[in-house]
């Protein structure tokens, strides 16, 4: 009996899965080159790489989902690289195939707000721009409830667009891949969330210090 799931032998399978291995190859390298002056600390080069694949992510592959979802055909009907990777998840989630409204409603400011948001957080890190804390909570609070509302009324309908009994589609494509855009932005929200707290801390003592002069 083998080991490897049968589906990840099949050609789409080891195209989609090698592609996403490129997005997160490119990030590290983007990550290394643009942070490897000391001043940075580890975490933040994490941070850095994370959000380089997050825009990666949003611009290109949702991207290529939107553009083929809003020119009246759908990435059952479309051919390319690109309608193949997004076939090959549509095998986990029958959404993603037949554009259904609710979720390209919600890909659309997914691509649109989050690529460049994503992009304006990595060059506010590298300049240590005070924006870097409140854009970043706004993606990771976009990005949260993006996912809910993508996942949920799934749920409440009985997950019938799910390929629940397939493993490899269930625990590979949809919880760990979905999973990492629940747990990293909840932990950059919250990085976000105690950042601007501090910020705001220091102007009120800042405003008393003044008021007391």
């Amino acid at each position: 009996m083998s080991l490897i799931p049968t589906q990840l032998k099949e050609p789409t399978a080891i195209y989609s899965l090698l592609f996403t291995l490129l997005l997160f190859i490119v990030s590290f390298v983007v990550a290394y080159n643009f942070l490897s002056r000391e001043k940075f600390k580890t975490s933040e080069k994490y941070v850095f790489m994370w959000l380089t694949w997050d825009a990666l992510v949003h611009l290109i592959l949702e991207g290529s989902f939107v553009y083929m979802s809003i020119l009246g055909r759908t990435v059952e009907t479309s051919s390319g690289p690109m309608a193949e990777l997004w076939k090959e998840y549509g095998k986990a989630d029958s959404r993603w195939l037949i554009a259904e409204p609710t979720v390209v409603s919600i890909e659309i400011p997914t691509f649109i707000l989050c690529g460049p948001v994503s992009v304006l957080v990595l060059w506010a890190i590298t300049k240590d721009h005070p924006i870097r804390h409140p854009l970043q909570f706004l993606l990771c609070t976009c990005e949260l409830y993006g996912g809910y509302l993508t996942w949920m009324p799934e749920y409440l309908t009985g997950n019938k667009s799910l390929a629940i009994d397939n493993p490899l589609y269930l625990w590979v494509y949809m919880v760990l891949f979905n999973g990492l855009w629940v747990l990293v932005p909840t932990f950059l929200l919250v990085q976000s969330w105690y950042e601007l707290l501090r910020g705001a801390e220091l102007l009120s003592q800042h405003r008393q210090a003044k008021k007391s002069l």
